[in-house]
């Protein structure tokens, strides 16, 4: 009896653990409350000029599936306009990504807005042949949202397109285009991925009826149509950009729109934009791309010729090949204690740019010894930070006829002396020697 009552202890203790690791799991992939900014322009106002907007608080209650009501969705925050409280199912979870949904009294929150859409063909080559037909289909009689949503740390940057029927609050995601390369850095000459997929509501009447992809860049209010691709027709459009391209097949089957660029050059840092077409719809992500490239360093001359007491020597540090512009360029000296100590940044030149888009710099330092204490000499740094990592370069100087010889000098001097002392006695003996012999001969012969 006992022993049963012991089986019986272990085994509610294990259901127990078992029911709360299953809890602890359900609760890491709820589905989170978004806070957002309800973005619209204001009615009445119009002209040549920009629309004025407003702005309002709002929530969006994120859903899988369509019956699943939170307890937390029966109350609204005091703050928030009931209008503004939203329930969204998305079936793809791509809403539920664990970049949206911080930790409870979490500070950071996930950017979020939130903008009336409009579903309007596009005039656009690429994607024209999505809407040949001129009979917009009932489907699209309906309130639309779009949605801009990024996760925090960058981990995550999503775009969506919501349909409710008329006058509810019941949204359902038609359109999602997501990227997890938010901000990208990329070493020059290197391929570089920027991720974008899109997916595709299948119970949506426009979900058979094609699709279009498209990559633009723009920086510093310049643009190019980097690639773009008719689904529905199979065609890529004419561009101008050499070494970009999309793995169709992975398109059609999964739509992975991940842009490769086989090599990185400096003109490529900028920002991306994704853009996904359907029928009457569109939803895009933006990416930014920086090239960094660290410089290579150089000394000249090198090596440094020998110096004396009161000379002055110019140092030349040439900083090239980097990318982008921002670079700081100083000097230390590593004296022979082995201890360092700044020189200052030299006298500067303007940067000057390659071919390849790529900048050099240089500085000059006045090695002094009249002013600097350099004692028997060292070593002269030149240190370059960048975005890119630190770099350095050394090359050694020597001071001569600073000081008399040390103690370890003067020991082996001696000893030289004292070589070459023997050396000499030796040889004198040995020719001492050799003539004495010599004249005790001639003396034998003369007898």
């Amino acid at each position: 009896m006992t022993e049963f009552s012991t089986i019986y202890k272990l085994s509610l203790v294990a259901l127990t653990c078992f029911l709360h690791v299953c809890s602890s799991r359900s609760s890491s992939n709820k589905c989170p409350v978004l806070e957002c900014w309800f973005v619209q322009e204001k009615a009445g106002r119009g002209g040549g000029f920009t629309a004025p907007t407003t702005q309002e608080k709002s929530l969006l209650y994120i859903r899988r599936d369509p019956d699943s009501h939170s307890a937390e969705s029966q109350h609204t925050p005091d703050d928030i306009n009931p209008e503004r409280v939203y329930f969204v199912t998305d079936p793809a979870a791509t809403l539920c990504h664990a970049s949206l949904n911080p930790p409870r009294g979490s500070i950071t929150k996930p950017l979020c807005e939130i903008n009336p859409f409009l579903p309007q063909p596009s005039s656009l080559k690429w994607v024209a042949p999505l809407t040949e037909s001129a009979l917009s289909p009932i489907y699209l009689q309906a309130e639309w949202f779009s949605s801009a949503l990024q996760g925090l740390n960058d981990q995550m940057g999503i775009s969506t397109i919501t349909r409710a029927p008329t006058g509810s609050k019941e949204h359902r995601v038609v359109l999602s285009v997501t990227s997890k390369t938010v901000s990208v850095q990329a070493r020059l000459g290197k391929p570089v991925l920027l991720d974008c997929s899109f997916w595709v509501d299948p119970s949506s009447p426009l979900s058979g009826s094609g699709f279009a992809v498209e990559w633009r860049y723009q920086f510093r209010g310049e643009g190019r149509l980097v690639l773009a691709y008719d689904g529905k027709t199979d065609r890529l459009a004419d561009t101008k950009e050499k070494g970009a391209r999309l793995d169709i097949e992975a398109l059609h089957k999964t739509g992975n729109a991940s842009l490769v660029l086989e090599e990185a050059k400096v003109r490529h840092s900028g920002t991306y934009i994704c853009t996904a077409y359907l029928p009457y719809l569109l939803a895009q992500v933006t990416m930014e791309l920086e090239i960094v490239e660290p410089p290579s360093l150089s000394i000249h001359p090198s090596p440094l010729p020998l110096i004396v007491p009161g000379q002055a020597l110019s140092v030349q540090c040439e900083a090239s090949g980097f990318a982008p512009l921002t670079l700081e360029l100083s000097w230390e000296f590593k004296g022979a204690d082995g201890k360092s100590r700044p020189l200052g940044s030299g006298s500067l030149t303007g940067h000057r740019q390659a071919w390849d888009g790529t900048y050099s710099q240089s500085t000059r330092l006045e090695l002094d010894t009249s002013k600097l204490d350099l004692g028997t000499g060292g070593e002269v740094n030149c240190v370059a930070v960048h975005p890119g990592g630190r770099r350095e370069a050394r090359v050694t100087l020597n001071v001569i006829g600073f000081s008399t010889p040390s103690i370890e000098d003067s020991m082996a001097m001696v000893g030289v002396a004292l070589v070459l002392y023997g050396l000499i006695k030796f040889v004198s003996w040995t020719f001492t020697s050799s003539g004495s012999a010599e004249a005790d001969m001639e003396d034998k012969k003369v007898k």
